[in-house]
């Protein structure tokens, strides 16, 4: 996993273009985790033998462990902690598998001072090839008066 250290900036300290990027490393432990808490059991992520004969060829992570990871990243780095998700959109281009090291970016893009909504585009990277993209909307913390 990464540091569990939290950043925090206020809504009138971001800043268009302002990226944060952490590493996730996706293994067995990860998925089974996740499998429980979704209750998503589907064998294509937690059977080997189902999964060698999938399209696949083998077991793949969760997409939505990369939408977790994608909160994390918002949670913990940018904004940052007291951050609140709105909305996202996911889209899938290539499996995550276990062992596969995941590099989470999330770039703003748009800043609402009226609303504290922030929009950012977000990636999963596996090698520097892209997994995911999507958009991200949170709202950010104000400053307290």
């Amino acid at each position: 996993m990464t540091q569990d250290t939290f950043s925090a900036y206020y809504l009138d300290e971001l800043s268009i273009d302002q990226t944060a990027s952490r590493v996730f490393t996706v293994d067995d432990a990860a998925i089974r985790a996740f499998a429980d808490v979704s209750t998503d059991h589907n064998p294509v992520h937690v059977d080997e033998d189902f999964a060698a004969k999938s399209p696949f060829k083998g077991r793949i992570a969760h997409g939505m462990l990369l939408g977790a990871y994608i909160s994390a990243t918002l949670a913990t780095d940018l904004p940052g902690r007291g951050s609140i998700y709105v909305s996202q959109t996911l889209d899938f281009k290539r499996a995550v598998r276990p062992g596969d090291e995941v590099t989470i970016e999330v770039t703003i893009k748009a800043i609402d001072l009226k609303s504290g909504h922030v929009t950012l585009s977000t990636l999963a990277k596996v090698r520097n090839k892209t997994m995911l993209s999507g958009t991200a909307v949170v709202i950010a913390p104000k400053r307290p008066a």
